[in-house]
């Protein structure tokens, strides 16, 4: 940076990181800027207020400005941090995950929905989440459903790591489990429900994503083939095959797949009891399939 930190207080140091990313186009200059400040400090927001006063020592600003150098180099703030709340819960992340996005947290309500509403089994109930990743969609609906236990695929070990990391952070490695598998190969049957964000971007428009998406996930969870599709094409039989009577599949999907994917599941014999479930920007986002009993 061309103005050092060193010295200032944390207020001014505010101020000026915030200067500096507005000046670089930043759409959440403030935020970032608090959010950075914040965690290199280990303050809240709380603690920034009381603390505004307090000159920045020398190692708190070269901390500092190495977070707001890789925030103008366009990483993203959970990428810089490592860390990312979902569904109120704080994640860990690695390079071998996807940022968990709010755009996600359709699915868990569509879940929940599907799954509430379904005949409660004679048992505990079971999840598979397929790709887990972090993790983020199946902690939060084990947070939700204390009844319930489940398991998480990915074909990435450094992934499943953080996964397992993350259950242990929160409390909930007795009732969730890890398999390294492709999508859902190593599963037996009988799940109540079967959820996933699966890789939905097409290949040649990948290119074309926001910086912050195409430079710093992993392409692998992100490239769903020329059509983008190719990850249900494998999945939703797998789900469908894995279900128990009475059980949910509820995926995520990109702009306009709803339909195709809707169409997926109805030839392998889910019926759809609701439509797809719309993201906070109007965009049906989650899809739901239900299996009926024989």
């Amino acid at each position: 940076m061309s103005d050092s930190l060193a010295g200032q207080t944390i207020e001014i140091a505010r101020r000026a990181v915030t200067r500096r990313f507005e000046s670089a186009a930043i759409d959440t200059a403030e935020l970032d800027a608090r959010i950075l400040i914040g965690a290199g400090l280990n303050l809240d927001l709380t603690g920034l207020i009381a603390q505004a006063a307090r000159q920045l020592t020398a190692a708190e600003a070269a901390r500092l400005e190495d977070f707001v150098r890789r925030r103008l180099a366009g990483e993203p703030v959970a990428r810089i941090l490592a860390a990312k709340e979902f569904w109120g819960l704080p994640l860990q992340l690695s390079p071998a995950t996807l940022v968990p996005r709010p755009d996600t947290e359709t699915v868990v309500e569509l879940a929940l929905e599907m799954l509430r509403a379904a005949p409660r089994p004679d048992r505990r109930r079971s999840i598979a989440d397929i790709g887990t990743g972090s993790g983020a969609i199946l902690l939060a609906l084990l947070s939700e459903l204390p009844d319930a236990y489940g398991i998480g695929t990915d074909i990435s070990g450094a992934a499943l790591s953080a996964a397992r990391t993350n259950a242990a952070r929160l409390g909930l490695s007795d009732r969730a489990g890890f398999v390294a598998c492709d999508y859902a190969s190593a599963l037996g049957g009988g799940f109540d429900l079967i959820v996933s964000n699966p890789p939905y971007i097409r290949t040649n428009d990948i290119a074309g994503l926001a910086a912050e998406v195409r430079d710093h996930d992993p392409h692998r969870a992100l490239d769903g083939g020329p059509d983008g599709l190719a990850a249900y094409r494998t999945l939703i039989p797998q789900a469908a095959s894995l279900l128990a009577p009475n059980g949910v599949l509820a995926v995520e999907v990109g702009r306009g797949q709803s339909g195709q994917v809707e169409r997926l599941m109805t030839a392998t014999g889910l019926i759809h009891e609701r439509p797809p479930k719309a993201d906070l920007a109007g965009i049906p986002r989650a899809v739901a399939g239900l299996k009926l009993p024989p």
